[in-house]
């Protein structure tokens, strides 16, 4: 039997690019899955018995209770917490507006706040929960053009280290997972050349999977990982040696 069989498991954001690999994963693991989404969702894709989606801005707290009041009237637990949902808006600082910035660190940032506090009281109450949080490895490195989105995502990474120390005692695992290059649809616009440029600077020679993040994702949200929390765990093909 799959040990998510008996797991309800809640991936904001999870209806395109790694987020839809993780809730592909989860569904296979017999998961029952909540997806979050904020434009649109593919329901075709989506229509299973196992997996339930709602419309949701994670930056908006009102919304976000919402939703999780209605999540744990009808399944009583959520057992694993994905906070994946992100945008970008990029653009050098000195052209950066006051509204791209604002707009990457609610959603980003706020939204994993958002998010980790609504469904952490339920999990404080049972005294277990999974909480992995999706960060990239430019939260580690920096990148120029992206100073909103690199400074929401090492947040996240300051969020999760300070939010394991709390949540600890309660037996909740936070963990944070920092994807390099991954081939999604934004990284399928890029140009054969600055492909080729990006790839020659990751030791492994090319892009990884949203599967991939997927597993890692799935590794720490399982049994396997109890003695785990508080972490960054790298995926990008080596690009970030710690």
């Amino acid at each position: 039997m799959a040990e998510f069989k008996d797991k309800v498991v809640l991936v904001t954001g999870g209806s395109r690019g790694i987020g839809k690999a993780i809730t592909g994963l989860f569904k296979s693991e017999d998961a029952t899955v909540i997806v979050t989404y904020k434009n649109s969702i593919d329901e075709e894709y989506f229509n299973s018995k196992n997996i339930f989606y709602f419309k949701c801005d994670v930056a908006d707290m009102k919304s976000v209770q919402e939703i999780t009041d209605k999540i744990l009237k009808k399944h009583s637990a959520i057992d694993v917490l994905v906070n994946n949902a992100g945008i970008t808006k990029d653009g050098l600082l000195m052209r950066m507006s006051e509204e791209d910035w604002d707009n990457v660190l609610d959603t980003n940032l706020k939204g994993v706040f958002n998010m980790t506090k609504a469904v952490s009281r339920s999990m404080m109450t049972r005294r277990y929960g999974k909480i992995i949080n999706i960060t990239s490895v430019v939260g580690i490195t920096g990148n120029a053009g992206q100073a909103n989105y690199v400074a929401s995502k090492a947040g996240v990474i300051g969020f999760t280290k300070s939010v394991a120390k709390e949540l600890a005692s309660r037996n909740i695992n936070i963990n944070a997972v920092a994807p390099g290059f991954i081939e999604t649809e934004m990284t399928g616009k890029l140009s054969e050349e600055v492909r080729k440029s990006y790839m020659n600077s990751i030791p492994l020679k090319r892009f990884g999977s949203g599967e991939e993040v997927a597993r890692t994702v799935k590794f720490l949200a399982s049994d396997d990982s109890a003695y785990i929390t508080g972490q960054t765990v790298c995926v990008d093909g080596g690009i970030v040696m710690q």
